[in-house]
């Protein structure tokens, strides 16, 4: 039983054999099962059931791929950027409401996102980074544009380049002062950097 322990903290118990008696206590590796478990390293099987005309195998591969996206959601939605969680409502209908807002908000995220790609470190240009792919399971790669942009730390238009969560915080600079001299009072909104207009924009707001 203490062996059975031992072997199983470290989850090793299926590449080794052992043989206890009265008297003394053996082991061995499986060197039979270590090879066939070795012959399927880094292959794994994906099942659809939708049908071959409908979506290619290369298709479903790139669909299983794109879960990761769908990962970054939730990450981005339990993080600082939208803080899904804690939620303290007691009642269901006060719990999906919350959701509801935190997905549209995200949806709001997204669409920034991709606005704000030339002056963020996210690439640009994804056709060409799937181009530069030599296989739908190789690791993803840059675009050509995204690596000058990255190994320069700057965009192509000379800013400097920002994780979208730095880009927010740079935006958030800017300030709207009441001014008041003696009886004339208005409103001085304050001038952008050259990066926040571009952020502007690719937002086609005008500041």
């Amino acid at each position: 039983m203490r062996v059975r322990r031992v072997r199983g903290r470290f989850k090793m118990a299926k590449h080794f054999t052992y043989v206890i008696t009265e008297t003394g206590f053996t082991y061995a590796r499986d060197d039979a099962r270590n090879a066939a478990k070795a012959a399927l390293d880094g292959i794994y099987v994906i099942r659809t059931n939708v049908p071959a005309a409908t979506l290619a195998a290369l298709d479903v591969v790139a669909a299983y791929k794109s879960l990761s996206h769908v990962e970054r959601a939730f990450r981005t939605m339990k993080s600082a950027d939208l803080e899904v969680r804690p939620i303290y409502h007691r009642m269901k209908t006060y719990i999906r409401a919350h959701v509801l807002v935190c997905m549209l908000a995200y949806y709001v995220v997204w669409h920034m996102k991709r606005a704000l790609a030339p002056v963020l470190v996210a690439d640009a240009d994804p056709a060409a980074a799937r181009a530069e792919r030599v296989s739908i399971v190789a690791p993803a790669v840059r675009s050509p544009a995204a690596f000058r942009k990255v190994a320069r730390r700057r965009t192509e238009y000379g800013t400097p380049l920002h994780s979208f969560r730095r880009l927010v915080r740079d935006l958030a600079t800017l300030t709207r002062n009441s001014v008041r001299l003696g009886e004339a009072r208005f409103q001085q909104l304050t001038t952008p950097t050259a990066g926040q207009q571009r952020v502007f924009q690719l937002f086609d707001v005008r500041w």
